[in-house]
């Protein structure tokens, strides 16, 4: 039985006063609260509600859209629109969306949450899984993708196929029916509409590279180089995974993101830094820690590690990746994984791995905020040395 609009917002407001009370009770947490949100998230008191927090904003906000006075609902399509929802924005792991409330928390510095700040900081936190969900759905149909998230892709479900166009531009609308209905009134509205606006456009610019830098049927690793492995990360993955969750805790806080270019340019660099080590993972993780088969080297990826083999290799050891890479035999892709042996990928990963941490923590622990240096530590927390 569905609950109605009003006593989904008692519950949702029995479930805000319990986090409230917690984050009395427990503090920031700092540090070691944020390396929580990704791995062990059920075994932490306040961790644990505030997800259950978290999910319960999801309803309502879903809610208010299958109510929008903007649009007459039939039974059928709001059927369709809570069954697509249900499907394809609460079944990730929530990272992003969490990460808005965390950093907002530790922003303030121990003060403690209002019943309407952990709210709004968690429906940001959704507007974030709702543009996620937006692209994934796009992606997998450009990627003609068979799963995602252990289940098959949205538009390979019976019956929905090439409707789900029309839902990724539905989720991308979500956003800021949210936005209206909830922050209109605020100071920050104008900057938050424009925030997602631009990494909206920066994500899709992105993904466009990435799609262009080899169409199907003319692969050629000429192409690849670690500028435009760089471009690739930083426009369709850094700047939403990383960038827009303390961006909209910034702007919560009363910030003017003007004022935090640097904040920007470090998450950025995080950002590169995360999907660097996916890419090594991909090849070099086992498969059951990682959760998944890596197929980069099948699937002709614009890989780190790839784009690294090509700068050392010899003119013998490229012509074995030119006639290997990206075929999809498992007899091709060991001789690729073990001319990335030859070549000691791991060690330049590992040196990299360790540059890049240095360097984070040198330009973190420059910022003149220790709450923010708390904010940016929290990300770096989750990914350093992650094996999965």
């Amino acid at each position: 039985m569905r609950l109605s609009c009003c006593s989904s917002r008692r519950n949702l407001r029995i479930a805000i006063k319990a986090v409230h009370l917690h984050l009395i009770r427990v503090g920031t947490g700092s540090l070691y609260q944020s390396r929580n949100l990704s791995s062990s998230s059920h075994h932490h008191p306040l961790m644990a509600d505030l997800k259950s927090t978290f999910l319960n904003v999801y309803s309502t906000l879903k809610s208010d859209l299958l109510h929008d006075p903007s649009f007459e609902f039939t039974d059928e399509s709001r059927l369709w629109v809570e069954r697509m929802l249900d499907y394809n924005v609460p079944g990730g792991k929530l990272n992003r969306g969490l990460s808005v409330v965390d950093s907002f928390k530790l922003l303030k510095e121990g003060k403690d949450l209002t019943e309407e700040e952990i709210f709004l900081s968690c429906a940001l936190g959704w507007c974030i899984e709702w543009l996620q969900a937006y692209f994934l759905v796009l992606d997998d149909i450009m990627d003609n993708s068979v799963t995602r998230r252990g289940q098959p892709c949205w538009f390979r479900v019976p019956q929905v196929g090439m409707v789900a166009i029309n839902d990724g531009i539905l989720l991308r609308n979500h956003i800021h029916r949210i936005l209206k209905k909830h922050f209109r009134g605020k100071p920050f509205y104008v900057d938050l509409v424009d925030l997602f606006n631009e990494v909206e456009f920066q994500t899709a610019c992105g993904q466009m590279i990435d799609l262009i830098t080899t169409f199907e049927g003319e692969k050629d690793l000429g192409k690849y180089s670690l500028p435009i492995h760089r471009r690739i990360v930083q426009y369709k993955t850094a700047y939403y995974s990383f960038y827009l969750p303390v961006a909209c805790a910034l702007l919560m806080a009363g910030e003017n993101l003007e004022n935090h270019v640097d904040v920007k340019n470090v998450l950025v660099d995080m950002g590169i830094y995360f999907q660097v080590q996916d890419d090594y993972l991909d090849c070099f993780a086992d498969p059951e820690t990682l959760g998944k088969i890596g197929t980069d080297i099948e699937d002709f990826k614009c890989s780190w590690l790839v784009v690294k083999a090509l700068e050392r290799c010899t003119k013998e050891q490229t012509e074995i990746l030119y006639e290997n890479y990206g075929k999809p035999d498992p007899s091709n892709v060991a001789k690729v994984k073990e001319l990335y042996k030859e070549l000691d990928l791991e060690g330049v990963f590992k040196e990299y791995e360790s540059k890049s941490y240095e360097k984070l923590i040198g330009v973190i622990e420059a910022h003149k905020s220790k709450a923010i240096q708390a904010v940016l530590k929290s990300f770096l927390a989750k990914i350093y040395k992650r094996q999965k």
